[in-house]
């Protein structure tokens, strides 16, 4: 906050004190003198105003201070806690200009003795409170003071409560002309009641609105319009963590982005750059702290992460499923190593590529893997399927018992020195899902190593029925 728009604050502030000062003191005297509750009343909570406006006056003075080592957010939430004690001076006064209606209602009469005087005040009251009230709230909205809002909050109270007691004061008058004061004479305590019931109103929604503050409560839907327009600047993948607390005029926001892994420092940067000018273009006075995460997202790119770390460390890796257990990432993945290689060593490559996996994705949480030897190339193959026709039609047999395998063609069979080495197309219904066709083509493969044990590896292509028929 700059040294002028602190002045500025002070001036309409302390002006507000001196308005309140004369207000009161005027309302007082006349008060006494035609002893009219309704311009006591008016009285004390003009009273109440000037405590306010000096409350209000120390705290645009203690808010401008900047952030110090104990107080590290600044010191603007000194006017959410000025305007918090505003409201339990107002709750006071309406419990005592409540009670004193109810006595004079019931239990003990005062005469009232209108005047000029009693007239005048209330009119003049009318015109300073709507004049400070209007000068106060432009000075609230030009500089974002809830201390100053308040105060603005309390003399357009005043406007409309002193429009109350000039009410009850004009029917009073027109009870003695027209000799109907016996109808008319609760009109004064009455129109106490109306002041006492508006400044109820309005200190309840202005005491909310300061432990709003206080507890670093967001306005309502902030947060997600924030997240939505993070999320529409380029580069970011996703946002989370976001959080939203105010402070006097100024807004503290801090979140986290996703970005694409591999991006270079400076790109990250600028990402954040953008996503702090955004911010900040819905929230001019936010203090914004975003941090940059390139390997928190859970969906496909997690599993390229994996398989390019274990790529790096020239390792192969395949069948690699990612899952949430209990809001923690986890991923299993199956590890392929040389067959020749003993257990021991087999082990020791899995819990480095474990540990390296954890430390280098800091969303995981664990990684479980499942150890297999390498499938190794087996050289030149020689095609026997002409041979081994009985063996197709095994093969045939085999795999149409599946249920869902309506029928298998193109059966190819080759061998080596190792063993056999099987390829075939497998016929489905058109609408079968692709999770259910790779369940029975599960199926025909372990039937098929079962029943032909120097099978040394299955090939089965899945076909829809209606391009099986061609």
């Amino acid at each position: 906050m700059t040294d002028q728009a602190d002045r500025e604050k002070q001036f309409v502030a302390l002006s507000s004190v001196i308005a309140a000062i004369f207000l009161t003191g005027t309302k007082v005297a006349i008060g006494i003198s035609t002893g009219s509750l309704g311009i006591l009343s008016e009285a004390a909570h003009s009273g109440l105003d000037l405590v306010a406006a000096i409350i209000t006056l120390f705290a645009v003075k203690s808010s401008g201070k900047p952030a110090d080592e104990e107080h590290l957010y600044g010191h603007e939430k000194v006017e959410n806690l000025s305007a918090l004690f505003e409201t339990f001076l107002l709750l006071i006064t309406c419990i005592w200009i409540i009670a004193e209606a109810f006595k004079r209602l019931f239990f003990h009469e005062v005469e009232i003795e209108l005047s000029i005087w009693a007239f005048g005040v209330v009119i003049l009251s009318i015109i300073i409170d709507l004049s400070r009230s209007r000068a106060l709230i432009r000075a609230a909205q030009k500089h974002d003071s809830q201390a100053l809002e308040a105060d603005a909050l309390h003399f357009s109270t005043d406007v409309l409560s002193s429009c109350v007691v000039l009410l009850g004061l004009i029917l009073v008058w027109i009870g003695e002309q027209t000799g109907t004061s016996h109808i008319l004479r609760h009109a004064d305590p009455i129109a106490a009641l109306g002041v006492a019931m508006i400044v109820i109103f309005v200190s309840v929604k202005l005491g909310k609105r300061c432990i709003d503050a206080l507890l670093d409560s967001a306005p309502a839907g902030l947060a997600k319009k924030l997240e939505r327009a993070v999320r529409n600047v380029p580069g970011v993948k996703d946002c989370h963590r976001l959080r939203v607390r105010k402070s006097g005029k100024r807004s503290f926001v801090d979140l986290a982005i996703d970005v694409e892994k591999g991006l270079s420092v400076n790109s990250a940067h600028l990402i954040a750059q953008m996503v702090e000018r955004e911010i900040m273009g819905l929230l001019p006075n936010a203090d914004v702290v975003v941090v940059t995460d390139s390997s928190s997202r859970l969906d496909g790119n997690l599993n390229k992460q994996i398989r390019a770390h274990a790529e790096a460390l020239e390792h192969k890796v395949h069948n690699i499923f990612v899952y949430q257990q209990e809001h923690e990432v986890r991923a299993e993945l199956h590890l392929e190593v040389p067959g020749s290689e003993s257990i021991l060593k087999a082990h020791r490559t899995a819990m480095e590529l474990e540990s390296g996996l954890l430390n280098e994705i800091s969303v995981l949480k664990g990684v479980d893997i499942h150890i297999e030897p390498r499938r190794e190339e087996h050289g030149e193959l020689e095609d026997i399927t002409a041979n081994v026709e009985s063996l197709e039609q095994k093969i045939k047999m085999l795999v149409k018992g599946i249920p869902g395998i309506l029928d298998c063609h193109a059966i190819v069979v080759r061998k080596n020195t190792q063993g056999l080495f099987l390829s075939m197309h497998a016929i489905f219904d058109n609408e079968m899902s692709m999770e259910a066709v790779h369940i029975k083509l599960s199926q025909a493969e372990r039937v098929l190593f079962r029943e032909l044990p120097t099978l040394q590896r299955v090939l089965v292509h899945p076909e829809p029925l209606e391009y099986g028929k061609h």
